[in-house]
């Protein structure tokens, strides 16, 4: 009780919000439902395949054209998570992104309160940044932006070090000149490099852009001698960081490989467009303006309030007494935010994706005005977040009444998306509390689809230890409806043989695609010692096999992609007509 007072004390009310958060980002972590890019099973398909090589490199895949597709880090973290292989599962693939993004949090959330001067604004900066949809998203999943954001962000907290450590917390500081040595230009190159080797050399260059323009803006005033050696002492950074991203050239023993699959076809084919650019840019798949919107999307159910920040700053920006008034740590947010948005418009491929490395700097922004973002955002975002409660508490309810499901945790989904809606009420109607009751919901969120799909995710809804260790080092066919979807058949099934067949006909020849469904099941039987079939209508109560094969189990699918007009507002209330179909594990009897 003494605890539970405690953390009710208004001065420990954000700390308390901040721990529930961090914690939402641990509950089912391990679990195949958290959000994610649709590749990350390729990226762990070729972890796995290396670690099974007992080699760092080259890298190995059984998917045509994707061994290269990203540099060797990514890969290399798996490997050394999963000790090469022996605790291969999602938690421990994924922790390290954990690790990552927390560190990330502590040095927003420390700079935020140098900044300020208060720890409130500070838990405020870190909250804010977690609940950004592209932090939950790639922070937290194997498949991540979290290791490139950490390390091309270290070279901007140093300068913004430079510019906050003889004040302090919440002094207003003057411009002041400051002087880099050639060791800290060297250990941004490392960073950087270290940085690219997650994703792409290409990130150096908004890396290096940012920080160069963080540190001349913040000059006292302009001179040539002070800039040439910063462009020098940068060009160095660049230039060290492109060398460690170049030693997997080096290292590999087919570089030539990694030049074709990565640098060619991942990299420069990014620059170009049969189109033609300009008119790819206007009226192409990634016109420029989308990307002008790539840090509210970035914030997902927070864009609306990150709209209200941008619109802030553009208010503030047309006074040149403001602009000029700035700070030099606010110009080095500032410089970080606007070189990362402008240096990835310009590629042909555009993506919000590209600047989620900016967006601490867009988290301590909002938190150090975050009472002078208009409150008719945070209103819009309250209205946002009703009915995706309401929703979310709706499929939770049918997934507890579901065979597998659990009423337990339906029930505690309901209890959270009350406390959700409540938070909703009061931020409408009541002005003080309308911002940070836009948090709290925003979280009520991501807390009710965590606990909606646990019962999912838990052992008890898969396949039995029996049925597991039955198929060790037997023939598995399983599903694959997108490029590299087979490989959580794995985690499902290990020691097992597995080969995808295509489910939904989108590539042709992979194991008959275009037979009738009932003629093609009779064939896999045939072909493989057990096959994991999908439901082929809502109506079906049992495989068309039957009573020809065996069912050896069966659990329910939850469908990531839907045809058009699959879901609509006739249908929107009864999740179990459109998200749910049923998996059968079946045999042919022999």
């Amino acid at each position: 009780m003494n605890a539970l007072r405690t953390l009710l004390r208004p001065s420990m009310l954000w700390p308390t919000l901040l721990l529930l958060v961090m914690a939402l980002y641990l509950f089912g972590l391990g679990g195949p439902f958290a959000p994610t890019n649709g590749d990350e099973m390729v990226y762990i398909h070729i972890a796995r395949m290396t670690a099974e090589s007992g080699h760092w490199l080259p890298l190995q895949s059984e998917l045509v054209g994707t061994r290269n597709t990203k540099p060797p880090l990514l890969i290399w973290q798996a490997i050394v998570a999963s000790g090469w292989g022996a605790s291969w599962n999602l938690m421990a693939l994924r922790l390290p992104s954990i690790a990552y993004t927390f560190a990330t949090t502590a040095l927003l959330a420390f700079f935020t309160w140098r900044m300020s001067g208060k720890r409130r604004t500070a838990c405020l900066a870190a909250v804010l940044y977690l609940l950004y949809y592209s932090t939950f998203r790639y922070g937290r999943v194997y498949l991540t932006s979290a290791p490139e954001t950490f390390w091309l962000a270290l070279p901007m907290w140093w300068v913004l070090w430079l510019r906050l450590r003889n004040l302090a917390p919440g002094s207003l500081q003057l411009p002041g000149s400051v002087r880099l040595s050639g060791l800290a230009y060297s250990l941004f190159g490392v960073a950087m490099g270290l940085g690219a080797a997650y994703k792409s050399f290409a990130l150096i260059a908004p890396a290096s852009a940012a920080v160069w323009c963080a540190i001349l803006w913040g000059e006292p005033q302009f001179n040539w001698k002070t800039a040439l050696r910063t462009t020098a002492g940068i060009t160095w950074s660049a230039v060290l960081g492109v060398g460690i991203f170049a030693l997997w050239f080096v290292l590999d023993p087919d570089p030539a490989a990694v030049w074709q699959e990565f640098i060619v076809a991942e990299n420069v084919g990014k620059m170009s467009n049969p189109m033609g650019y300009w008119q790819n840019a206007w009226n192409g798949p990634y016109p420029m303006w989308t990307q002008l919107l790539a840090y509210p999307v970035n914030a997902g159910l927070l864009a609306l309030t990150g709209l209200g920040f941008a619109w802030l700053m553009i208010k503030r920006s047309v006074s040149i007494a403001t602009y000029r008034g700035l700070t030099p740590a606010q110009r080095v947010l500032v410089a970080w935010l606007l070189v990362w948005l402008i240096v990835f418009t310009i590629p042909s491929q555009r993506s919000e994706r590209y600047v989620i490395p900016a967006m601490p700097a867009l988290a301590i922004g909002m938190a150090l005005l975050w009472q002078r973002i208009g409150r008719v955002w945070s209103l819009a975002t309250l209205l946002l977040m009703a009915p995706a409660i309401v929703l979310l508490a709706r499929i939770a309810w049918v997934i507890g009444d579901m065979d597998g499901g659990s009423p337990l945790l339906s029930e505690l989904v309901l209890l959270l998306a009350g406390m959700g809606l409540l938070a909703v009420f009061l931020g409408l109607f009541n002005a003080r509390w309308t911002r940070n009751l836009s948090l709290l919901a925003c979280a009520t969120v991501y807390a009710c689809f965590n606990l909606m799909v646990a019962p999912l995710s838990h052992p008890d809804r898969d396949y039995s230890d029996a049925i597991q260790t039955q198929l060790q080092g037997k023939s598995v066919a399983v599903p694959n409806g997108f490029t590299g979807q087979f490989e959580i058949y794995h985690f499902v099934f290990p020691g097992a043989k597995i080969t995808p067949y295509d489910a939904e006909g989108r590539n042709t020849g992979e194991l008959y695609p275009d037979m009738p469904g009932p003629e093609r099941l009779q064939r896999l039987l045939n072909e493989y010692d057990a096959v994991v079939w999908l439901q082929d209508d809502d109506d079906q109560e049992q495989p068309t096999c039957m009573p020809g094969c065996k069912l050896l189990g069966q659990r329910w699918h939850v469908k990531s992609r839907h045809k058009a007009g699959e879901i609509n507002w006739d249908n929107l209330w009864y999740p179990q007509e459109w998200l749910f179909s049923r998996e059968w594990l079946l045999a042919k009897v022999r």
